[in-house]
């Protein structure tokens, strides 16, 4: 930010300094939040740094010197006091994931921006929209687990919080104005609730797009490749993309070089790689090549719905219907109605506004706002 070194902080890394802001923030009606986490640096991230604003003050904690943060609990557990954060979903799961925080009474500015019908709703162009600020890029693909931390990282850490509660003030009078600050609450409601994703016991290869492209043999040459780069990857503490792309590993599931030289010969891998990396890789394609054909992976593939005449009717006439209304509110037709969730409300072909709320991904601000007229559309379906 062009004028982030003037920015007045508190930085707190201690445990009684924790406390006393905690008390402080307890008083407050709501609260800016933000985190920097170092996922670009290690095998496990973790949450380096978090910025808290009030209308007053803004803090900087540091997470690595102030190891107990259960003071800050009440303050994110209060239905009294507002959360401001802006694209919240990673922040909620890694407050859960290090220090078992939830958060109740959150706004999302990101969310509050889509349902004004803003395009471009990443943070440095709403800042530049309403405030006329630039953030500083530089700093983002920072490490942020270092420490001491420089002056100028702490103070663009303390921008980042700064305009969120007057930028939360003027999207709330814009969402009153369109009557549509309920469904922005009931939307951050639910995302409020969202948990880091359980380290499923799935193959890897589920996780690494493109994987759907490749045959079974292929594919277990991949999954063999994704489990050593993971061990790598943990041992060096680096996170994967540091160790081997995933572009490249699907080049070697591809060719499936079993000797050095036909490793060396995909041109895949640059020397250091191939000095570092080579011997296990090619031992991970061999082991995957000795896999009896009946026991290797297959990607599963979702099929893909074939509906009866009639609800491939009702789809059609509800994508019109919302198109519509979503031209009409100036906003993207899929955060109006997702068209999985149309499909939904086709196939179950609700006639009463009983049967519309059995619909599970149904949202209460679309029942009311719209139930009645998607209703009269299925009545007059013939």
């Amino acid at each position: 930010m062009s004028h982030s070194h003037r920015i007045k902080y508190t930085f707190i890394n201690t445990q009684s300094k924790l406390v006393h802001i905690a008390r402080q923030l307890e008083k407050t009606k709501r609260v800016a939040v933000d985190l920097e986490a170092d996922s670009m640096f290690h095998f496990q991230e973790k949450v380096c740094l978090i910025q808290l604003a009030s209308e007053k003050q803004i803090f900087v904690i540091d997470p690595l010197q102030v190891k107990n943060l259960s003071p800050l609990k009440p303050v994110f557990a209060s239905p009294d006091i507002q959360k401001i954060l802006h694209g919240a979903d990673y922040d909620i799961r890694s407050l859960y994931r290090d220090f078992k925080i939830r958060i109740r009474n959150l706004l999302d500015t990101e969310i509050a921006c889509r349902f004004i019908g803003l395009n471009a709703t990443g943070l440095n162009a709403v800042l530049q929209m309403f405030f006329q600020v630039k953030i500083d890029k530089q700093y983002q693909r920072k490490d942020w687990s270092k420490r001491p931390l420089p002056p100028d990282m702490l103070a663009y850490a303390a921008a980042d919080v700064k305009y969120l509660i007057p930028m939360a003030t003027i999207l709330e009078t814009k969402l009153q104005a369109k009557q549509r600050l309920e469904w922005v609450g009931e939307e951050c409601q639910i995302l409020s609730l969202v948990k880091p994703g359980a380290n499923s016991d799935g193959p890897l290869f589920l996780k690494c797009k493109g994987a759907g492209k490749l045959g079974p043999r292929s594919l277990a040459v991949l999954e063999a490749l994704l489990v050593l780069r993971q061990e790598i990857a943990r041992k060096k503490d680096k996170p994967l993309f540091k160790i081997l792309s995933n572009k490249v590993l699907l080049g070697i599931a591809d060719k499936k070089p079993f000797t050095l030289r036909r490793l060396q010969n995909t041109d895949l891998l640059s020397t250091r790689q191939l000095n570092m990396y080579g011997d296990d890789l090619v031992k991970s394609v061999r082991e995957a090549l000795k896999i009896p054909t009946e026991q290797l992976p297959t990607y599963p593939r979702m099929a893909s719905r074939r509906y009866p005449a009639g609800v491939s009717e009702r789809i059609k006439a509800l994508k019109e219907w919302r198109d519509k209304q979503a031209r009409a509110l100036q906003l993207t037709p899929s955060l109006l109605f997702p068209r999985a969730l149309l499909a939904d409300i086709a196939l179950h072909k609700p006639l009463s506004f009983k049967e519309l709320a059995q619909i599970k991904d149904l949202r209460n601000w679309q029942k009311k706002s719209f139930g009645r007229d998607i209703l009269d559309l299925l009545h007059a379906i013939k």
